[in-house]
């Protein structure tokens, strides 16, 4: 009786829906016939208003270099065309979501007449909505639950909207349009999101098995594993398809095991796409050469590799060119090898070591202190400075005596560089740093104080490329850009042209530079290159900077925590890379030397007691000597070194007062000054002079023979 009765309510309640369906039938035909096209809207308009979810950064030629995520509110890739999905896969959902799907019109009057009767029978309303329902629902936000299920009214018109779409859009439109817009897991919107994030691969390598597991998502996205391979075993019995369950099981728990990852088929500058991708930019073109930028990563890889038993886990190169400014690589570390792979090692502070002493040599050969000949003393030095003794050593530890300018530069030798800085001053050339760009030398020259000249200072890769740059364009300083804003600037004028041809002959000279690095090193090229070498203390920094006519290279390696490096130096560490560089950039392209500009005159140099080799050498027009170089060097500005500026002495009441004395000193040694404190002669023209002390503030000076005082300092006893 039960069973009759039941089976009597069924007959009932499906009578009701039918006569219910048939009378909304022509008030449904009649709502659709006023819903026009344009509605809807059109599918190519929906295509194009679709976003992913990751930025694209191209290089100067077009071609993708790296992709970067800009938008949390969903994981979405390309928008996918149904030719680049699997058949299987496209099959598969239509048997889950919508079997009838190629022969209805919008609405499945047979699911929506089962879903009646189960509903009218107290049973659960699900399975008549068809594809077109939920393109509908999706195209039209007004037709989304604004709970958990839509009401009677959203209903109706997520149907209307649903007829009237499948007048303007063709069944493949409609089911292309699905694919790309559902969500399958978690954040995973699309069907390309899904198969990279789930499988890695595109759409178009679905396997069956994998088809049942991501069609068996659309249903209930976020189901735990155990209930999605349940639900995926059913179906492909359902559908007779070959394979065990074991298969689907250890399918799904592949894909659901772990968070997903969406590998990116390109990622070669991600330190540019986060400084220009921003706001709603979905495509920004860039000045990188992408064949370029991925051989330097390539090549900052292999060279980071060969050094690992040395200590060196980081690495950075930039490469400009030189006519435009333009930057065609910028590889801010290793990437995934990297110590610190966020970290951008161009734009990092390090110190600077000899790459500075270029600009150290061009200031004096600018200014008239020196020439490319002058010979310095390449000898012990002892600086008494306010915080002590400074004393400078070469690289080697060994001393060469009197060599040249050339020479010194060339084989970066460390004292005569620090000789020069008392010859061309400290503050002169602090500032002639910040023309060049070195923001970060914000200091006041006495914080960095004369090791200054073998690079102290904590720099960029960035700030050194740009110096070098300049001296690359004779002298004139120009701005660097990764996008194109139009013609490059002239720049401004930051080094006298002149002396930044000599330095750059210098930088260029391979003999002179054997003296460290003998003949054949990674620096010698076999066309023009202008080329610095520079390592910092304890071996924390390693780079190579250079240029030919046509580029300007950067390399640095080291290590991000600042750890020392073992028995590295800028030879075998950063020079290799940057020969690598500058060898793939001239590959097919020629660089000749620089052209001798106005003003620099050429001249037959010999030296007395053949100190180096006769030689043809740059000069300055007017600086050029007239005889044979002789041994007399060149001295720096005579300088008081004890007692420093605003030293305060006290008097050791412990001590008798008679027994205590002062040592004051001044440099050169070789000079015969006179000493004069508060006004007074002190009696003494020795660089030495022993004063008893008296409680009081002092000036003391020391003059030459015609009483031009060279240098002052003050002072107090107490």
């Amino acid at each position: 009786m039960f069973f009759r009765r039941q089976g009597g309510t069924r007959k009932v309640c499906a009578v009701a829906a039918l006569v219910l369906l048939c009378l909304g039938a022509a008030g449904l035909l009649a709502a659709v016939r006023s819903v026009r096209k344009t509605d809807t809207g059109s599918f190519q308009v929906l295509k194009a208003s679709y976003r992913t979810s990751d930025a694209v950064l191209l290089d100067r030629h077009g071609e993708v270099i790296h992709t970067l995520r800009t938008d949390d509110s969903g994981r979405r890739l390309e928008w996918t065309r149904l030719a680049e999905v699997s058949p299987s896969f496209l099959s598969t959902v239509i048997l889950v979501e919508d079997r009838r799907f190629f022969s209805h019109h919008g609405v499945d009057p047979f699911a929506f007449i089962s879903a009646l009767v189960r509903g009218a029978a107290g049973g659960r309303l699900r399975g008549a909505s068809t594809i077109s329902m939920q393109v509908a629902s999706i195209v039209d936000r007004g037709l989304r639950p604004k709970g958990l299920r839509r009401d009677l009214g959203q209903k109706w018109r997520q149907i209307i909207t649903a007829l009237a779409l499948e007048r303007s859009w063709t069944k493949q439109e409609i089911l292309e349009a699905y694919i790309n817009l559902i969500y399958y897991r978690g954040e995973l919107q699309g069907v390309r999101a899904a198969s990279k994030g789930l499988f890695g691969k595109e759409p178009s390598g679905l396997t069956q098995t994998e088809s049942v597991v991501l069609a068996s998502l659309i249903t209930s996205p976020n189901a735990p594993r155990e209930k999605v391979a349940a639900r995926s075993w059913r179906l492909a019995e359902r559908a007779g398809m070959r394979m065990t369950r074991e298969e689907v099981e250890r399918k799904t728990a592949d894909a659901l095991a772990s968070a997903y990852r969406i590998a990116f088929d390109v990622s070669l500058a991600p330190h540019v796409a986060r400084m220009l991708i921003s706001g709603g930019m979905m495509r920004v073109a860039t000045t990188l050469d992408g064949r370029l930028q991925r051989f330097a990563l390539d090549a900052l890889r292999d060279n980071l590799a060969a050094l690992r038993g040395r200590n060196v886990a980081d690495g950075a190169v930039m490469v400009v060119d030189n006519d435009t400014g333009e930057i065609l690589a910028y590889v801010g570390n290793s990437g995934s090898t990297s110590s610190a792979p966020f970290m951008d090692g161009i734009r990092a502070r390090r110190q600077a070591g000899s790459t500075l002493k270029p600009f150290l040599y061009g200031l004096a050969i600018e200014k008239g202190y020196l020439t490319a000949s002058s010979l310095l003393e390449d000898t012990p030095l002892a600086i008494m400075t306010p915080t002590g003794l400074y004393v400078p050593q070469n690289y080697d530890n060994q001393f060469r005596g009197t060599v040249s300018v050339r020479c010194a530069l060339a084989s970066s030798l460390n004292v005569p560089a620090v000789k020069t800085l008392l010859v061309t001053g400290l503050e002169p050339f602090v500032e002639r740093l910040k023309d060049l760009g070195f923001e970060s030398i914000r200091e006041e020259p006495e914080f960095y104080g004369y090791s200054i000249a073998l690079g102290s200072a904590d720099v960029e890769l960035y700030e050194l490329v740009g110096a070098y740059l300049a001296l690359a364009r004779g002298g004139r300083r120009t701005g660097m850009k990764l996008t194109f804003d139009g013609a490059a600037t002239a720049g401004s004028r930051v080094m006298d042209e002149r002396a930044s041809y000599i330095v750059t002959r210098i930088l260029s000279d391979r003999e002179s530079r054997a003296a460290t690095f003998g003949l054949e090193n990674p620096l010698a090229t076999r066309y023009f290159t202008a080329v610095k070498t520079g390592t910092s203390k304890d071996m924390r920094d390693n780079w190579c900077i250079g240029f030919s006519r046509r580029y300007t290279v950067g390399v640095w390696v080291g290590n991000f925590s600042g750890e020392p490096m073992r028995d590295v130096s800028g030879i075998s560490g950063a020079a290799p890379l940057w020969l690598e560089v500058m060898n793939f950039l001239h590959g097919t392209v020629p660089s000749t030397e620089p052209y001798r500009p106005r003003g620099v005159t050429a001249a037959r140099v010999r030296f007395e007691a053949d100190i180096e080799a006769p030689r043809e050498e740059f000069f300055i027009e007017g600086t050029e000597p007239a005889q044979v170089v002789r041994v007399q060097v060149a001295h720096e500005k005579p300088r008081i070194v004890y007692p420093p500026e605003g030293t305060l002495i006290t008097i050791d009441p412990d001590i008798p007062e008679a027994l205590q004395r002062v040592a004051m000193r001044f440099e050169p040694r070789s000079r015969r000054l006179r000493w004069v404190l508060n006004d007074a002669e002190a009696g003494s023209d020795t660089p030495l002079f022993l004063w008893e002390p008296r409680r009081g503030d002092y000036i003391l000076s020391i003059v030459d023979r015609d009483g031009s005082v060279m240098d002052s300092v003050g002072f107090t006893v107490r």
